[in-house]
């Protein structure tokens, strides 16, 4: 798909500095010997349109037998999307999905109410070694559509919108921009795309939805004669024209946003609501453990173990 004709390639470049709303940068967390860098929820942001987790995984690099095991696991009122530059995934859930993921491909898993999955590398990619770099990403439910069944989504590389136009390519994941729409079933209005700029190329964000950020993956970008280098998160103030242009070695990034929500979100562990009360009742069925009769099952094809809810865990305050 060619980028929207009725684009104006001249629209002006972020020319001052305060048209970056907010400037996050990611902490570094240790994930079990794998480290992942969280720019979404932060102090100073807690969500960018309607994304509400946004985490870096890797690069991170495994020998043979090495690789990832995130252990079954809850969620509710959210969506969760995986998509990865380098490696794959394998995902199951508790509504009978196993599904691969490769670099370019997007994996959608709405909670809604309550699902339970696991993610991990393939015991044939443990084989020998391999690679796993990719960015994964909550998308927070309008209130109305927190209490959904939930619900999975895969689609190829080849089912995503790719745009071009001199020096900028962008896959549109999710949401609608620059004249495209992404397949991907949404709940609100929202934007996100895989942006590759070559040195020196410009890329502007649209200019229809409220909130719209970028978190840079690799290279740099300029705006306003000053350096942005990969590992940071910048929100634009609503309303601003903004264009962004690559360093002399390129960059790579994720450009994300939508509509904002009817207000804040409450957050517990892999818990999102616009009621605590509703993350209570989760935490109380998945301390439990009644994966029969309880409103959580683990998934189909991984049930052997699971990731409890410890006493360390139970102390956690939710957070707004």
């Amino acid at each position: 798909m060619s980028w929207n004709p009725t684009l104006d390639p001249n629209c002006p470049e972020a020319g001052k500095l305060d048209s970056i709303e907010t400037l996050i940068i990611p902490r570094a967390r240790d994930l079990g010997g794998f480290e992942v860098r969280r720019a979404l929820p932060s102090s100073r942001r807690q969500m960018v349109g309607p994304f509400i987790f946004f985490d870096q995984m890797g690069p991170a690099e495994f020998i043979t037998d090495g690789g990832i095991d995130v252990r079954p696991h809850p969620h509710i009122g959210l969506g969760t999307v995986t998509y990865l530059y380098q490696g794959e995934f394998e995902h199951r859930d508790s509504i009978g999905t196993h599904q691969m993921i490769y670099p370019g491909e997007v994996n959608w898993m709405l909670a809604g109410k309550g699902v339970t999955h696991s993610e991990r590398t393939s015991a044939e990619t443990r084989k020998g070694r391999s690679s796993l770099f990719g960015i994964q990403t909550w998308v927070a439910l309008p209130e109305d559509r927190e209490d959904m069944a939930p619900d999975f989504e895969h689609h190829g590389k080849e089912a995503l919108p790719l745009l071009d136009y001199a020096g900028a390519e962008a896959r549109l994941i999710l949401g609608t921009g620059w004249g495209a729409k992404s397949p991907v079933t949404m709940q609100s209005e929202i934007f996100y795309a895989d942006v590759t700029l070559a040195p020196g190329g410009a890329f502007p964000l649209p200019d229809d939805h409220e909130d719209r950020g970028l978190y840079i993956t690799s290279g740099a970008i300029d705006v306003a004669g000053e350096r942005f280098e990969a590992g940071r998160m910048m929100v634009f103030r609503p309303g601003d024209r903004i264009t962004v242009k690559a360093g002399p070695e390129g960059a790579r990034l994720m450009a994300l946003g939508g509509e904002t929500l009817n207000g804040p979100r409450y957050v517990w562990w892999n818990f999102v609501s616009s009621s605590p009360e509703k993350i209570e009742a989760a935490k109380a069925a998945w301390k439990a453990e009644d994966f029969t009769g309880g409103p959580f099952h683990l998934p189909v094809g991984d049930t052997e173990e699971f990731i409890p809810i410890t006493p360390d865990m139970d102390r956690m305050k939710i957070k707004l």
